[in-house]
């Protein structure tokens, strides 16, 4: 069953602006928050990436090469200084919505931009959020493992425990999603600037005694690599690409720190770190070649230092991991404020902080995807070839995005926008290529959810749009049946009623039946819409607008932007102040409770009907939702086919 309110209207909104943090908090503490959430993923990128990356450019031979080592270097830091750097530090956060980032606020801002016939933009939106699910699972799974691989290399004693002791510990981690992260989330940044510090310093030793690991500072010697090894040159790449995974969360974690806090980290504290200790990876498989085993963790002594490494990477890669699933979380408010994904039960965690949400059934689903990847993969080698390609995807359409508003929101010409954004447009398309190598070793598992995802946020838009209209065929015009009640009215009731509906032209259904089943009226009677915004938060005094339609009768649209949680009666509270006497003690909430049925003709096929029935009878109650008080809520059943 569906209510008449399951797909908010969009409405359009002020044009966008450069914005900061949606907070008070001081610069230094917003650097130290940035590094210890936006940066894990990236950050813990060196347990596996070079590892992998100089096993692919070695090939059958097994011992790599002076060339190929420098190579693979070079190539990992410019892809950290193009990819990283350049397309989303110095450009991307300037495309903000209103101080937010992500994908779906790149959609919302594209879309605005384009105005009238962004079908394609809502496309591309879909595909990005899609394929960040496949990056939500993967993440915490190869993370986590890849740290709990290196007590392999303390004690081969431990190997038989490396899967079992995964398990237990990302179990352990989405067990206290529902407790809210305010208290640990304290401890990331000092955490992740310990990590930081430590790979740093450990690399300083091989790269003294192997200096000429410094020549992959020039990009001539990845382009060379490049030249000269042909398709093993290629494959590299999609390993390569392992190095900047966790670039989007640099995006989208724009609102939660602000602009320049995340540049600031990545300049001075992150990509220092992260060059420095690739360059001591490498010097240290060219000082041992047998090092390209596990060439992280062999730049620690054996012993105790090693083992608290090993605890410090759980640690990192567990933090890497909180920081995806809560942008899962995120990403799925958004989706389901922007009419992708059907209503889901959000609790709130934090009383101070709004963005702090939890979503039981995200939750579960992400915990039972994961624990499979680990099970199925058993290792972070295995695993890192379904890493890229989810990633990879994502900042393909990322960059395809970020050209429109770069050409209709920044008002450049298109061939300047294309100068811009085609470069690295180009790069991505190339390490899709690469990635796409993989599919059958794994790369097919995120493909798989993302398409999962796709048709899932297909159906439910293409459902809704379809429930809509046919609904608004059967619908009596609201002015008609107004004046209708005006001239003839019927035995008045006191007291307010509130009829919520997603077409404010038409009489609500609600009100329908009511008025043919009962035969009364109440004294008030008010028409709610409920308006999704395509900016993330609306200002108070555009929240509520009134209008009085006849001397009982009056609409009322709320407003709210697709990162807020709607809350109708705080909302209400703000229409005293425009003279609205609301008294939520003695007013009514009516919703229409729909019960869908296949019809033979819905313009989609049987299947995704099915699908989209499906779909609605999962959506969380719309009374839970908007969080009215359930003992004001009158609700009226009827039967809809689609």
């Amino acid at each position: 069953m569906t209510s008449d309110v399951a797909v908010p209207a969009p409405a359009t909104a002020a044009a966008n602006g450069h914005g900061e943090a949606h907070t008070t908090a001081g610069f230094g503490a917003l650097t130290l928050g940035s590094i210890g959430v936006v940066y894990g993923d990236i950050g813990t990128s060196p347990l596996y990436a070079f590892r992998e990356a100089v096993m692919v450019a070695a090939g059958a031979e097994g011992s790599p090469t002076t060339a190929a080592v420098l190579g693979v270097v070079s190539l990992i830091l410019w892809a950290l200084i193009v990819v990283v750097t350049l397309k989303y530090v110095v450009i991307l956060l300037r495309a903000d919505n209103n101080g937010e980032g992500g994908t779906l606020a790149l959609m919302a801002l594209a879309q605005r931009a384009v105005g009238t016939g962004g079908a394609t933009i809502v496309l591309l939106g879909i595909i990005s959020g899609a394929l960040f699910y496949g990056d939500a699972v993967i993440t915490p799974a190869v993370s986590v493992l890849s740290a709990i691989e290196g007590m392999k290399d303390v004690t081969l004693t431990f190997e038989p425990y490396i899967v079992p002791l995964t398990v237990v510990i990302l179990v352990c981690l989405f067990a206290v999603q529902s407790r809210g992260t305010a208290r640990v989330a304290a401890f990331f940044g000092p955490v992740m600037c310990v990590w930081f510090a430590v790979i740093a310093v450990a690399a300083i030793g091989p790269i003294i005694r192997q200096p000429q690991i410094l020549f992959a500072l020039n990009p001539l010697y990845a382009v060379s690599f490049m030249l000269h090894h042909g398709v093993i040159g290629f494959v590299t790449l999609g390993a390569v690409f392992l190095a900047v995974t966790g670039a989007e969360a640099l995006y989208a974690d724009l609102g939660h720190f602000g602009k320049r806090p995340i540049q600031t980290a990545w300049l001075f504290i992150v990509v220092p770190s992260l060059a420095l200790n690739y360059l001591g990876q490498g010097a240290l498989v060219l000082d041992d070649p047998g090092a390209i085993v596990s060439p992280f963790f062999q730049l620690f002594p054996q012993g105790w230092l090693r083992g608290s490494m090993v605890v410090l990477a759980t640690m990192a890669t567990v933090i890497a991991s909180q920081a995806v699933i809560t942008g899962a979380y995120s990403l799925t408010r958004q989706a389901i404020q922007l009419g992708l994904l059907p209503r889901f039960e959000i609790r709130h965690t934090s009383e101070a902080h709004s963005g702090q949400i939890f979503i039981p059934r995200i939750n579960q689903l992400l915990l039972v995807a994961v624990i499979l990847m680990v099970l199925l993969f058993r290792s972070s080698s295995a695993l890192a070839s379904a890493y890229g390609i989810a990633v990879t995807g994502t900042m393909v359409v990322t960059g395809m995005m970020g050209f429109v508003v770069i050409w209709k929101a920044w008002r450049w010409s298109p061939f300047a926008a294309a100068a811009l954004i085609v470069p690295f447009l180009f790069l991505d398309l190339t390490f899709l290529a690469a990635n796409l190598l993989k599919v059958f070793e794994g790369g097919w598992v995120p493909l798989a959810l993302g398409s999962l995802m796709i048709l899932l946020m297909y159906t439910w838009r293409r459902g809704s749009r379809l429930l809509f209209e046919k609904s608004r065929k059967l619908e009596f015009p609201l002015a008609d049946l107004v004046a209708m009640l005006e001239k003839r009215p019927p035995q008045r009731v006191p007291g307010t009623a509130v009829f919520l509906t997603s077409d404010p032209l038409s009489a609500p259904t609600a009100l329908m039946h009511s008025l043919k089943h009962y035969k009364v009226l109440h004294e008030k009677n008010v028409i709610l819409t409920i308006e999704t915004a395509q900016t993330p938060r609306i200002d108070p005094a555009e929240r509520v607008r009134l209008e009085q339609i006849s001397p009982t009768f009056s609409k009322v649209t709320l407003k709210f932007g697709f990162m807020e949680s709607p809350n109708v009666p705080k909302a209400l509270a703000i229409a005293r102040k425009l003279g609205w006497q609301f008294d939520i003690m003695s007013t009514s909430f009516f919703l229409s409770r729909r019960a869908l049925k296949p019809a033979a003709h819905s313009g989609m096929p049987r299947w995704q009907d099915r699908l989209f029935i499906s779909l609605s009878r999962s959506a969380n109650d719309a009374t839970d939702y908007f969080q009215i008080p359930s003992g004001r809520v009158v609700e009226v059943g009827t039967q809809v086919t689609i």
